[in-house]
């Protein structure tokens, strides 16, 4: 191993290098991103909604990226090499190569991302469902009781209350007409 990489012109050893190394580091990201450590985010159980911005959506130099380009100029710039072309052409596409992978990461990581869910309520959704009272609700806001809904393709229990004169007993057919800010449901009885 170690005549053949002395026989190699100073030009080809770093190519060599950087293709052996920068792949070191692929095998190790992709082993560690299939095995689940890979958090692009914090996990948890959050009963929160925000609103905001949660930074560049579409992240053109990351870790992966920078070790894609790596390995995909190393090798590509050996096959240039064993093509025989100019060490500046070799170079130059090597880059352009290492470029190109980086886009096509890029676009696959930023199009996963759009592609996986929060898995957080929003209870805006809730607007317009129908479901039905499983604890009472008072009347007048009076008291608040709960609903059994389905929101977001799940069925969930949540709390709410009535603006009608009469509480809302349970089996109660009712529909969401809005949501408070601390998100209790405003009901009412389907016709």
């Amino acid at each position: 191993m170690q005549e053949w990489y002395s026989a190699l012109s100073s030009f080809e050893q770093v190519f060599w290098s950087i293709a052996l190394i920068a792949s070191v580091f692929f095998v190790f990201v992709l082993v560690t991103t299939l095995l689940g450590g890979d958090t692009d985010g914090i996990d948890g159980d959050v009963d929160a909604e925000i609103d905001g911005d949660t930074g560049i959506g579409f992240q053109f130099f990351s870790f992966k990226n920078i070790v894609a380009f790596f390995t995909i100029f190393g090798w590509s710039g050996i096959s240039f090499l064993e093509a025989g072309m100019s060490k500046g052409i070799v170079v130059l596409l090597a880059a352009l190569c290492g470029l190109a992978m980086m886009f096509v990461m890029a676009f696959l990581l930023y199009q996963m991302r759009k592609m996986t869910s929060s898995g957080t309520l929003k209870m805006k959704n809730a607007i317009g469902q129908i479901g039905s009272v499983y604890l009472t609700i008072g009347a007048n806001r009076s008291r608040i009781g709960k609903v059994q809904i389905t929101v977001q393709g799940a069925l969930r229990e949540l709390e709410a209350l009535t603006d009608e004169k009469e509480e809302l007993t349970t089996n109660t057919v009712v529909q969401v007409k809005e949501v408070t800010a601390n998100g209790i449901l405003i009901v009412s009885p389907t016709k």
